[in-house]
C-alpha cells in the first residue's frame, strides 16, 4: 500500500498575507536602527529571508548597530507585529479552499519565523487545525531557509523521506532549499512578471490551482507503482 504524499507548507506569503505587515514594521525598525530600509525593499530583494540576514546585508551597506540595540529592537518589532497579526492578517487567496480539499494528506508547515509567529498567524485565519503540532520553524530547528536541513527536519518530523513529500513555497529561498533537500516542489509564484521559478519546481500563480497539481503527482505515484509492482 502507497503512503499518502506528505506536504509541507511554507507559512508567509504561501498560506497567510503577512509579508505586507511584516514589511511595513521592518521598515520602521530598521530605519529607527540607522539601517535604511523601505516596505517595498522586502518584496524586491529580501522575501522569505531570515531577519538577520536581512540585517546583516543591510548592515554590509551602512555600517553596524549595537547587537544590544538589536535586540531590543527585534523584540519590539516582533510583538508589534504579532498584535496586527492577531487583528489584521488575512488568508492568502485560495489557500483554504486548497487545505479544505487536501485534508486527507498529512500537512505541516516549515517556516523561517519564529514558531509562536506561526501559531499566531494560523489561529488568527483558522488555519490552526488543518497542521495541528506539525508547526517547523527554523528558530527551533536551527537551520533557516535556504538550508534544506530545515524541510529536511520537518520531513524526518512527520515520519517521511524527502521523495515522499511535497513542499510548497512562494519564496525562492524556501523553493532552493527543498528542492536542494531532494522533495517535489510547488512554486506559488504571485509575481511571475518579475520572478522567475527555479528549474525543476513546479509553477502555480495561484492556490486554487494546487489540490489539481497534487492529485496529478499523486496519481502518477500511483501509476509508477503499480509499474514497479508488475516488473516485479
Amino acid at each position: 500500500m502507497i503512503r499518502p504524499l506528505c506536504l509541507l507548507f511554507d507559512c508567509d506569503g504561501t498560506l497567510v498575507d503577512s509579508e505586507p505587515l511584516l514589511a511595513a514594521e521592518m521598515a520602521v525598525s530598521l530605519t529607527r536602527l540607522g539601517l535604511p530600509f523601505q516596505a517595498s525593499d522586502y518584496v524586491g530583494e529580501f522575501r522569505g529571508s531570515r531577519f538577520r540576514n536581512i540585517v546583516a546585508t543591510l548592515e554590509e551597506r551602512y555600517g553596524s548597530v549595537d547587537p544590544l540595540h538589536l535586540a531590543e529592537t527585534e523584540t519590539e518589532m516582533r510583538s508589534n507585529l504579532n498584535r496586527r497579526l492577531e487583528t489584521e492578517l488575512s488568508a492568502i487567496t485560495g489557500a483554504r479552499e486548497a487545505l479544505l480539499a487536501l485534508v486527507d494528506y498529512p500537512c505541516g508547515v516549515v517556516s523561517n519565523g519564529p514558531e509562536n509567529k506561526i501559531r499566531t498567524s494560523l489561529k488568527a485565519i483558522g488555519f490552526a487545525d488543518f497542521f495541528g503540532t506539525h508547526l517547523y520553524s527554523g528558530y527551533t530547528a536551527n537551520y533557516w531557509k535556504p538550508d534544506p536541513r530545515l524541510y529536511l527536519h520537518a520531513a524526518s518530523m512527520m515520519g517521511f523521506d524527502a521523495e515522499d513529500c511535497i513542499a510548497i513555497d512562494d519564496a525562492l529561498v524556501g523553493v532552493k532549499a527543498a528542492l536542494d533537500a531532494g522533495m517535489t516542489v510547488v512554486h506559488l509564484n504571485r509575481y511571475p512578471d518579475a520572478e522567475g521559478t527555479p528549474e525543476g519546481a513546479i509553477m502555480i500563480s495561484s492556490m486554487y490551482q494546487l489540490p489539481t497539481v497534487i492529485e496529478n503527482l499523486a496519481h502518477a505515484r500511483a501509476m509508477d507503482n503499480r509499474q514497479v509492482v508488475h516488473a516485479r
